[in-house]
């Protein structure tokens, strides 16, 4: 579908199977009990490393802050597997890639992620892709240091080593700084938040024009956004995809539902300037649309 200058992807979709970001507490992973084993303060408030058993019994480490999971590793052979359904959902940046290196000249080689809680993707995409390096931006260095002590971050590091470099500072300003120096990578994952809250000024239009400033030709943007009030506010994921849409020519919405662990719905965002198919989008039209968000607004609710 066009409107104007808008491409608007909309059945045509993106692999579902997707980091820091947030899942709101579900009742049928925590209904089987839970431990906590560390309480840190953050930047953004306390924290707590808990264990907790999923369905089928098999014990599951969580980082809970505002009352939402924004981490979880597998304890056994699977440590380096997703939890969450939206880790998954990250993935879709390879279904692009033939399309990619045919249109743009270039696979998916450098991945930049905001936002790393405990590496969840990060573990994922480097021990699945070798040929990938990724950068992570994570703003608290309290969180990394929970990261390297309960998820594995540690193993992580000794395993894939400088294809893995991590930044500890604030994501607009790295990708100031990213621009500057002419870094350029071919995707772009936002998976930051605050508690249970998405961090704004990733979503405006002046930050996605630094994003797009730092992606090569071709590039994709994905963001994690969560509902609000069990599913019925999705006011932030229209502002979001209102606001990509007036600096990306196609967006894209997938859903990432998780009945075990997801109290919240997640969304997967997707946006590029390139013509790229994907499986299992969600079709929407110009009704989704809402605020175009702008540096200095106040936050979306």
């Amino acid at each position: 579908m066009s409107r104007g200058k808008l491409d608007i992807t909309s059945a045509a979709g993106i692999a579902v199977g997707v980091a820091i970001g947030a899942v709101a507490v579900g009742a049928a992973a925590v209904a089987v009990g839970s431990q906590c084993l560390q309480i840190v303060r953050t930047r953004a408030g306390v924290a707590r490393v808990k264990m907790i058993r999923g369905e089928q019994g098999e014990r599951v480490r969580v980082l809970q802050q505002g009352g939402v999971f924004q981490s979880a590793t597998y304890l056994d052979e699977r440590r380096f597997e997703p939890v969450f359904s939206y880790y998954r959902a990250f993935d879709a940046m390879f279904e692009a890639e033939p399309a990619m290196r045919e249109l743009a000249g270039h696979g998916i080689e450098r991945v930049l992620m905001l936002g790393g809680g405990g590496f969840s993707y990060p573990k994922h995409a480097l021990s699945q892709h070798p040929e990938l390096t990724m950068d992570v931006v994570e703003i608290d260095p309290g969180i990394v240091r929970i990261a390297r002590r309960w998820f594995f971050l540690d193993e992580l590091e000794r395993k894939v080593g400088e294809r893995l470099n991590i930044h500890t500072e604030d994501a607009r300003i790295y990708l100031a700084e990213a621009a500057n120096a002419d870094v350029r990578y071919d995707v772009i994952v936002n998976d930051c938040f605050t508690g249970a809250n998405p961090v704004c000024a990733l979503a405006t239009v002046e930050a996605l024009r630094q994003v797009k400033e730092c992606l090569r030709p071709g590039g994709l943007y994905l963001a994690n956004v969560v509902s609000e009030n069990a599913g019925c506010n999705i006011e932030f994921l229209r502002n979001a995809l209102t606001t990509a849409a007036v600096i990306f020519s196609r967006v894209a919405i997938i859903p990432c539902e998780d009945e075990v662990f997801g109290g919240e719905d997640n969304y997967l965002l997707v946006a590029s300037d390139a013509s790229y198919d994907f499986s299992g989008c969600m079709p929407f039209d110009e009704a989704l649309f809402s605020t175009v968000l702008h540096d200095g607004d106040s936050p979306a609710s």
